[in-house]
């Protein structure tokens, strides 16, 4: 299949994040299983001038390269409920990966899936919140590693780092790191927000296969508890030993204190460092089983596979001519640019946010004001081309 990939290069379309778990894995496992695929940057804010231009771009992008898929990993509002309807009518299937229902089912995901051909989603707690609400083109799926990354891991006693974290500073990371490292444990963190910074994402699995122990946090975004995050196969993937955070419906995918270890509080995880650290025998073991069990269950190649064959099962994929009824898009984008009132209303969210927080902080804080009252007033409306956050705030979305 020709398939055409609609995410972020970047986290959060920043360069300074690094790159992004679906622009690292899902391009390359997609080409191994054999289809032919083209990326359009979705989070990129300087690539277009606005949310019109990106959209229309996108759409260009799909007539002039003809794809059965279009394969989407949406953040909010960057890709208007219009355009995937216009590419639907033009005879593409479109899909979406969705990262984090735990936090954004209500605010988001419920009122968009059922504008896609198929909605997949990584936490399985969703399933019941879709089914109750008629939802019905739901995939369950779960993040996982590349198949590039697997490589054996190395004998504790060969690592270069005693334990690591690779991930964004935010949040309680930061504290909790200290804390660990007042316990007597020598830890190295590498991403956006810590002194060592990001590193790209060829050396993240050489980092994960050099460390005795890798940790991982789990909480969800928002302050909504614990989610199975991508680093839990990646880290047994590379070759590495996984003391993991405990999150809801792990132990489905690892046999706990055998291919991977849990922890519950910080105290647990200082004392389950420094026991792993004081016995590399056993640590090696788990690390082996880890990445045996990573191997054999837990691939993109694997998990992308099942979701194309889901997308096959509902209907077949025609190979018709992607013509985009461009008369319907300027139709729509009509609707898109503000009026006097509506940069008014921009200029008095602007004001007190940014005097409160500065410019940068400022602006996000406005824009995640307006988006709060605009989802529960307007509902699906909100991620149309006329709705208020994207018409207002391009760059802070």
């Amino acid at each position: 299949m020709k398939i055409l990939c609609v995410f972020g290069q970047h986290n959060y379309g920043d360069p300074a994040r690094g790159e992004g778990v679906e622009y690292t894995h899902f391009l390359p496992a997609l080409r191994t299983l054999g289809h032919e695929v083209l990326f359009f940057d979705s989070f990129c804010r300087t690539e277009h001038i606005d949310f019109l231009a990106l959209n229309r771009a996108l759409l260009e992008r799909v007539e002039a390269w003809q794809p059965d898929v279009v394969f989407t990993v949406l953040m909010m509002a960057e890709v208007w409920l219009e355009t995937i309807a216009l590419m639907r009518k033009a005879g593409c299937k479109v899909v979406n990966w969705a990262t984090d229902d735990s936090w954004k089912y209500r605010e988001f995901s419920r009122l968009v899936a059922p504008d896609f051909d198929l909605w997949a989603t990584t936490c399985p707690d969703a399933l019941p919140w879709y089914a109750a609400d008629g939802i019905v083109n739901v995939h369950a799926t779960q993040w996982a590693a590349s198949s590039a990354w697997l490589a054996a891991p190395k004998p504790a006693t060969e690592c270069r780092y005693a334990v690591t974290f690779v991930g964004s500073a935010y949040g309680s990371r930061p504290a909790r790191i200290a804390a660990l490292r007042e316990a007597g444990i020598a830890v190295e963190c590498f991403g956006h927000g810590w002194p060592n910074g990001p590193v790209a994402a060829e050396r993240i699995p050489e980092i994960l296969r050099d460390s005795v122990v890798s940790l991982n946090f789990s909480e969800a975004g928002q302050g909504f508890g614990k989610q199975i995050k991508a680093r839990i196969f990646e880290v047994p993937a590379a070759g590495g030993m996984l003391l993991t955070e405990k999150a809801p419906h792990l132990d489905r995918y690892f046999v706990q204190d055998a291919e991977v270890v849990q922890f519950a509080t910080d105290d647990e995880l200082a004392s389950k460092a420094h026991a792993l650290l004081a016995a590399p025998n056993l640590r090696d073991q788990i690390a082996l089983d880890g990445h045996a069990r990573v191997a054999r269950e837990h691939t993109y190649e694997m998990r992308l596979h099942r979701l194309f064959e889901r997308l096959e099962q509902a209907g077949p994929i025609l190979p018709n001519p992607r013509r985009i009824a461009w008369t319907e898009f300027e139709h729509v984008q009509r609707s898109h640019k503000p009026g006097v009132l509506l940069k008014w209303l921009r200029a008095l969210l602007l004001a007190p946010c940014v005097l409160l927080w500065g410019p940068q902080r400022g602006r996000r804080a406005a824009r995640r004001a307006l988006f709060e009252v605009c989802w529960r007033v307007a509902g699906r409306h909100t991620y149309t081309a006329a709705g208020w956050p994207g018409r207002l705030f391009y760059g802070e979305s």
